[in-house]
């Protein structure tokens, strides 16, 4: 049982990323009833998401070295607690700056401490099929656009928003606190363990301090790798619907392009993972990585609905499938002991990444008329990843004396 309980982590850590990012990231669909009611500008509702990205980012570095040293589960269940009470404030709020503190402070903060120590944890239950199961843990994320924003819609229209979003806050926390009881830590024997197909250099003695791993070479260029990544594909993300309208699609079929991406998005995670084990991380993401840049440059020659479809379901595959491989990335170099900070160091810097390509695609659209720029910039940027990906050294195949020998 204990050589199989990695299956157990990976089914929950799913349940509990969908249910925490599925809660975080409905407030869309709050945006209208919340405007309606309260007379606040939509500007100020939405500024409570920006809010949340910052915070989120920054709160997920301090969760993950805070996993190294704890360990998950009780970070999971702060985390749960901050996440319920959070929503429940910002429930109840009557005036825009609680809603903001509520919202974006504490329901932003708790959404960081699901990312690295789930997948810090996952990653050392495994020394096979880790690529796979940190995709399936992720894919809990993938999951929720689908369920727990619809599912949300209905509460509202039933409720109301207030009532709706107070009810998900008590269902969050119910359903993630008994999850993270399953959560707990790896034996040290499996935890160390290399991963069979690695295809990058490990570290011979990883470091142990904060500032020793953020000057580390590998460090920089998977934070840069991460982060040229998501400003790659966040603007075209963001814009796209609106380059869609501009193109004649009406507002309802240029929003599902966003459905078919989150879709292919959970193929993604699977195949690219399935890879990742057979033939290495590294050459997978690079692989990714250019696919995805050549599919944004495409956008420039789009204009019709089922073309726009066609290249969210590539460019979701791709992107889906490759953002949850650099955590194995960090895990073949780092190592168990410190892989908490590094994915929180990381995903603190694709948060950065991921909030230029919304403010830059809107620059250069209000500069040059056309998202033009937008996706020939993105797809530059996309293509700067691929080939700073490539600086990490690729394993070699020692010779031995035997092997040298003639058969």
């Amino acid at each position: 049982m204990e050589r199989h309980y990695g299956w157990v982590i990976v089914a929950a850590g799913a349940v509990i990323t969908c249910l925490a990012m599925g809660a975080m990231f409905a407030l869309p669909v709050y945006l209208q009833p919340i405007a309606d009611e309260t007379g606040w500008t939509r500007a100020g509702i939405s500024g409570a998401m920006t809010v949340g990205f910052i915070v989120m980012g920054i709160a997920g570095f301090l969760w993950g070295t805070l996993t190294d040293r704890i360990g998950a589960r009780p970070v999971i269940l702060v985390a749960a607690v901050m996440l319920g009470l959070g929503l429940f404030v910002a429930s109840q709020a009557r005036d825009l700056l609680v809603f903001q503190f509520a919202y974006g402070g504490l329901v932003g903060a708790s959404g960081g401490a699901f990312f690295a120590p789930l997948i810090a944890t996952t990653l050392g239950w495994f020394d096979k099929h880790r690529s796979l199961a940190v995709s399936l843990v992720s894919l809990g994320g993938g999951v929720a656009p689908m369920t727990i924003t619809p599912l949300a819609t209905v509460l509202i229209g039933t409720y109301g928003w207030r009532n709706a979003m107070m009810m998900t806050a008590i269902a969050a926390a119910a359903l993630i606190i008994p999850a993270a009881f399953l959560i707990r830590r790896a034996p040290q024997a499996v935890a160390e363990s290399p991963t069979p197909a690695s295809d990058v250099v490990p570290a011979e003695k990883p470091p142990t301090s904060i500032g020793a791993i953020f000057r580390t070479p590998q460090f920089i260029v998977l934070a840069a790798v991460f982060f040229l990544c998501c400003g790659a594909h966040s603007g075209p993300i963001f814009h796209t619907v609106s380059y869609a309208m501009l193109c004649g699609a009406s507002a309802l079929a240029a929003a599902s392009i966003y459905s078919v991406e989150g879709f292919a998005g959970l193929f993604g995670r699977v195949i690219f993972g399935v890879m990742a084990d057979r033939i290495g991380v590294k050459r997978v993401i690079v692989m990714g990585l250019v696919v995805q840049a050549v599919g944004i440059y495409s956008y420039i020659y789009v204009s019709e609905l089922s073309h726009f479809y066609m290249l969210s379901a590539v460019l979701g595959l791709v992107y889906g499938g490759v953002m949850p491989l650099y955590s194995v990335l960090a895990r073949d170099y780092f190592g168990p002991g410190v892989l908490g900070t590094v994915l929180g160091g990381i995903t603190m810097t694709s948060s950065i990444g991921m909030a230029f390509g919304p403010v830059g695609g809107g620059y250069l659209y209000d500069t040059f008329g056309d998202y033009h720029w937008l996706y020939v910039a993105s797809a530059g940027v996309g293509l700067a990843a691929a080939m700073l990906a490539l600086a990490f050294p690729p394993r070699r195949q020692e010779t031995t004396p035997t092997d040298a020998l003639p058969a």
